[in-house]
């Protein structure tokens, strides 16, 4: 009945964010065209209503690319999204499924790519092969000739670029190719930033529709069922019958599990951060919202070459697992310190929570009950598994990790955090990054 002794108000916590106006396509059509042939010109036209139809981000990025194909008479295309000085995205359009499945990885942004990278203006290159800025290709990728790089601008930054490669008449890029392109790739801007903004705001009103179930479900649900569950508990008292005064009981508890289960939904839900936010942000948000339950902030701490390749549906687990496991921390551990560490490598994902309390004497992960079995749950479904126990114990035998002192216990990669030998509980979750 722990949650029933410490069941506080839920708080909302979601940001209202404001909702950019458009920008309008129209205003950059006169001057994008105002330079080229009439028959070019109106080409163009019919490509930048063929791209602003949708706002969809993705069919935006794709029907760019198949417009600048169809107005160059390109074989290949692809927009490269700039994600500093690499691409952190590939469109590619006109390549055969097979030829696709052969190429080993999609280009990062060296080369003749990075080359528009780094001098973020139109290129052309009639022969690929011998430009001084030519690196090769991926393995597996067809081999290609005639080269056309225009980048797209959005608003006041550099979003990605055009690449076009090989006419179908076998003939170099010319001009007139580079200057359609050119203003298609001005309207394009627009375009993908309003698509942008339209995500944007649908995420926005996701966010508020998720907020609005997770309080429902605090306000309405749970406060029904805690009414329940105080009721039956009161009328134990007056039960003579052992047999009907242990079930009652056992529904008490089933109840207190229930609320339990309910609160990691509510923890799934809840988004106290902006829809473009980091995983580090998101975490700190999730450790964030228990502090006042804790009486102190824990700290988190991610240890990744690029936690942005965490897939986001592992990413919205990892949320929800750290909120879980602090709020278990709060109700058993007093604790006076916390380390929440992420550790991302090729090979797993591994979380540990690792507290300073009084220990976890009789905790099993795999009881079928409580938040802990949710948090196996979520393992198990991503192949992986959860261990709780004694800090450094857990440290040891489930990652294999060493400790690092008498006075220190590990988090599972190495690492040490201030918990005395002998106190303290870790929780490790722990599944592979395939």
């Amino acid at each position: 009945m722990e949650y029933l002794k410490t069941h506080h108000q839920w708080e909302s916590t979601v940001p209202v964010l404001p909702r950019p106006a458009p920008v309008r396509t129209s205003d950059r059509l006169t001057w994008v065209t105002e330079s080229l042939p009439s028959a070019v010109a109106h080409r163009v036209l019919d490509a930048v209503v063929a791209i602003t139809s949708n706002l969809d981000l993705d069919t935006v990025l794709r029907r760019i690319v198949e417009a600048a194909m169809d107005l160059t008479g390109a074989r290949y295309g692809a927009l490269g999204v700039r994600d500093g000085d690499r691409l952190g995205r590939f469109v590619p359009v006109g390549m055969e499924d097979s030829e696709v499945e052969a190429i080993s990885h999609w280009p990062h942004g060296h080369g003749l790519l990075g080359e528009v990278i780094r001098h973020p203006h139109p290129l052309r290159v009639d022969k690929i092969e011998g430009y001084p800025a030519a690196s090769g290709y991926p393995a597996g990728h067809p081999p290609m000739h005639s080269f056309l790089g225009v980048p797209i601008q959005v608003r006041d930054s550099v979003y990605g670029n055009l690449y076009l490669t090989d006419k179908r008449d076998g003939s170099p890029f010319t001009q007139d190719d580079e200057a359609a392109v050119r203003a298609l790739a001005a309207a394009a801007g627009v375009a993908v930033d309003n698509a942008r903004l339209y995500e944007d705001g649908r995420r926005v009103a996701v966010l508020e529709d998720r907020e609005r179930i997770a309080r429902d479900l605090h306000d309405v649900v749970i406060q029904r069922i805690f009414a329940s569950a105080m009721t039956l508990m009161s009328t134990t008292k007056h039960i003579e019958n052992e047999i009907v005064r242990s079930r009652v009981e056992e529904a008490v508890n089933d109840l207190d599990d229930t609320i339990r289960e309910i609160r990691s939904t509510i923890f799934a839900l809840q988004a106290t951060t902006p829809p473009e936010a980091s995983l580090q942000e998101r975490l700190t948000a999730a450790a964030d919202a228990v502090t006042p339950a804790l009486g102190f902030a824990p700290s988190v701490i991610i240890e990744s070459d690029d936690s942005s390749l965490v897939p986001a549906e592992v990413a919205d687990q990892l949320v929800v697992v750290v909120g879980e496991a602090l709020t278990n921390v709060a109700r058993h551990a007093r604790a006076s310190r916390v380390d929440v560490r992420l550790k991302v490598t090729d090979d797993a994902i591994t979380l540990s929570v690792v507290d300073d309390g009084i220990g976890c004497e009789g905790v099993d992960a795999g009881d079928h009950r409580g938040g802990l079995h949710n948090l196996a749950t979520r393992a198990e479904a991503l192949r992986g598994k959860l261990a709780v126990g004694p800090a450094e114990a857990v440290a040891r035998e489930v990652v294999g990790a060493r400790g690092t002192g008498a006075d220190a216990a590990t988090t599972g990669d190495g690492s040490s955090t201030a918990v005395p030998t002998g106190r303290g509980t870790a929780l490790v979750w722990r599944i592979p990054n395939a």
